[in-house]
């Protein structure tokens, strides 16, 4: 289904760059969807916050990657690598040495370049083999900050119907939802009926 360019029908955004791009698989009432379904879904992909966030530093504007054929089968491989670590990572299951493969493919097309410069500061400089591999290289290399940082706070919605993930940065640890106001209200209103009818 072609997405109007703009506009991001995704219900959870802002998410840690990996884990956004996991979630541009979704399921509402109307059924599943996934954003990365044609090219004019990559172009709303590519202008949202968090790839914008990561792919603004890129040296030139010529770096930038287009939205087209190239740069959506390669998303997709990096897509395949991270559903797979996030699911044996929700599930607390260790990563097989194919898991790693996978991803490690992605990153093999990339690198950071670290240099001293001009004014005697360091500097860092990503360099992909083709800029159609920056967005999924960059996805690649965020899972590996999320997998050192807390690999434990990455999670799935308790809501067994939802397919969304998060990266769970509250103080305690315990968000249970993709968001209080879709999955968690559902989950309390159900609670709620039951109580009330006594099933």
């Amino acid at each position: 289904m072609p997405h109007p360019p703009g506009a991001d029908p995704r219900p959870l955004t802002g998410e840690p760059l990996a884990i956004d791009l996991l979630n541009t698989r979704w399921t509402d009432g109307a059924g599943p969807h996934d954003l990365l379904d044609s090219v004019s879904g990559l172009a709303v992909w590519l202008n949202s916050p968090p790839v914008q966030e990561h792919l603004a530093p890129a040296p030139a504007p010529a770096a930038l990657p287009a939205a087209d054929r190239a740069t959506l089968d390669r998303l997709l491989l990096a897509r395949a690598a991270l559903d797979t670590l996030a699911t044996k990572a929700v599930r607390r299951d260790p990563a097989t040495p194919g898991d790693a493969d996978r991803l490690n493919e992605v990153l093999s097309h990339g690198r950071i370049r670290r240099t001293l410069g001009p004014d005697g500061a360091p500097e860092s400089v990503v360099e992909v083999d083709e800029p159609s591999w920056l967005p999924a290289w960059y996805a690649a290399e965020n899972w590996l900050r999320l997998a050192v940082d807390r690999p434990d706070r990455i999670r799935s919605c308790a809501n067994d119907a939802c397919v969304l993930h998060f990266h769970d940065v509250s103080k305690n640890g315990t968000r249970r939802w993709c968001s209080m106001a879709g999955c968690g209200n559902r989950a309390k209103a159900q609670r709620h009926y039951a109580r009330r009818t006594g099933t």
